[in-house]
């Protein structure tokens, strides 16, 4: 038992990362595989690309595509949630500044919004950037519904119900 902790923060600290629950299961079960009076070195070799692997699945778990099921359709995953976020609190302010401060009008008001971006060239590449990732934001969403299925998914916005399959109503 005390091995098997200080194995833990031996391989935490030589991963540079915090080892949770999951972690926990599969350490204690390549613990248990591996013969009595191995070196802490070996077992840090042989247990870094599993804890790596068992991350980078988790990872991939929110980021692949998938069709959802049921209820499933009307949740966020941390992914879609980061992106909302950042076209919400980033992007649309980002692009009324810049817009503002493209303005002359504006400008001649209240200067600091040039002066803090650059000047209005600047405003105008942010600007331009910013545009860039909203259309492709609205690209990747058009293309979503085309995936999942164009008609009922149209139906649903349009109409704001969505459909239900038929042992669901």
């Amino acid at each position: 038992m005390v091995q098997r902790r200080y194995a833990r923060a031996h391989v935490g600290d030589a991963l540079e990362v915090d080892i949770g629950e999951g972690h926990a299961f599969v350490l204690a079960h390549v613990e248990h595989q591996l013969p009595p009076g191995i070196d802490d070195e070996r077992m840090t070799e042989r247990l870094a690309p599993v804890l790596v692997a068992a991350d980078l699945r988790r990872a991939a778990g929110h980021v692949r595509p998938r069709r959802p099921g049921g209820d499933d359709d009307l949740a966020y995953n941390p992914a879609q949630r980061l992106a909302y976020f950042a076209v919400v609190a980033v992007l649309f302010p980002a692009m009324i500044w810049t817009g503002l401060a493209m303005s002359p009008a504006v400008t001649a008001v209240v200067p600091f919004l040039v002066t803090v971006l650059g000047g209005q060239q600047s405003a105008r590449t942010i600007h331009f950037a910013v545009a860039c990732a909203l259309v492709l934001f609205l690209a990747g969403h058009v293309a979503m519904v085309a995936l999942s299925g164009f008609r009922v998914r149209m139906r649903g916005m349009i109409t704001g119900r969505r459909a239900m399959s038929p042992g669901r109503a």
